[in-house]
C-alpha cells in the first residue's frame, strides 16, 4: 500500500524528546518494509509560539504562516535525522518534489507547503496526488467525536463515518474558539472529494500507526 501520515507538531514534537522521535521512526521502519509511506509533519507548540511573536511585532498572517511552515520543516528534518538511511534526504518543499522522492523507495518526510494550508491539509492534497491507499491522522485525541471530548464529558466517539458525517463535525467544531478538531475543513473536502480511506487516532503511542495500518486500530475510520 501507498500511506500518508499526517503527525501533529504537538504529537511528535512537545517536549523536543529524542525518544519520542526515535519511538515514531522506529513505527515509521516497521510500516515501511511492506508499504510506500509518505509523513507530514506538524509545527506544534514552537510554531505557534513563533507565529505569536511574529504578530506582536507586526507581521501579516501569510508571513506567520511561513514562519509556522519552516518550523513544520524543522520538526521534519529532525524525524529524517531519526530515520537515519531509510529516509529521503530532504523534505520535499512541495507536492511533485514529495512525489518524485517516493520513486526513490525511501520514507519521505515533509512539512507545510504554502500558506493557509495546514498540515492537515498538506497530507489530504499529498495522499490524493501520490494516489495513497490511506491516510492516517495521528493526533492528541483518539478518534473523531461528535463534539470536543476535552469540554463535552457526553460526547460519543465514532468507530466508522463518512467523508460528509466528518465534514459536519469539523464545521460545528471549528465554529467554537480554540475547540479541538480532528481534522480541518479542506481537509475534510478533500478527503471527501477523493474518498481517500482515512483513519483518525491517537498518535501518543507510535505503535497505534503501526496497528492500523495491519488492521487493529481503536480509532475512527472514514470511508464512503
Amino acid at each position: 500500500m501507498k500511506i500518508v501520515v499526517s503527525v501533529g507538531g504537538s504529537v511528535l514534537a512537545r517536549d523536543l524528546s529524542p525518544e519520542k522521535f526515535k519511538g515514531y521512526a522506529s513505527a515509521l521502519i516497521e510500516i515501511s518494509k511492506k508499504n510506500s509511506v509518505f509523513i507530514v509533519t506538524g509545527g506544534g507548540r514552537a510554531a505557534r509560539d513563533y507565529i505569536q511573536a511574529a504578530r506582536g511585532l507586526g507581521a501579516d498572517e501569510a508571513t506567520c504562516d511561513f514562519i509556522g511552515i519552516e518550523l513544520t520543516r524543522l520538526n521534519a528534518r529532525l524525524l529524517i535525522a531519526a530515520l537515519g538511511g531509510v529516509a529521503y534526504h530532504e523534505p520535499p518543499l512541495n507536492y511533485k518534489e514529495a512525489r518524485s522522492a517516493g520513486l526513490t523507495g525511501k520514507i519521505v518526510v515533509m512539512g507545510g507547503v504554502t500558506p493557509g494550508q495546514t498540515t492537515d491539509a498538506v497530507s489530504a492534497v499529498l495522499a490524493e496526488y501520490t494516489g495513497a491507499d490511506l491516510l492516517i491522522n495521528a493526533t492528541s485525541i483518539d478518534g473523531v467525536y461528535t463534539s470536543d471530548p476535552k469540554k463535552n464529558k457526553d460526547a460519543r466517539k465514532f468507530d466508522c463515518m463518512t467523508p460528509r458525517q466528518l465534514i459536519e463535525i469539523v464545521m460545528k467544531t471549528e465554529m467554537v474558539a480554540g475547540a479541538n478538531s480532528p481534522t480541518d475543513l479542506l481537509a475534510a473536502k478533500i478527503i471527501e472529494r477523493s474518498n481517500i480511506r482515512t483513519i483518525v487516532l491517537n498518535g501518543e503511542e507510535p505503535q497505534n500507526i503501526v496497528d492500523a495500518v495491519s488492521g487493529k486500530y481503536c480509532g475512527t475510520v472514514i470511508e464512503k
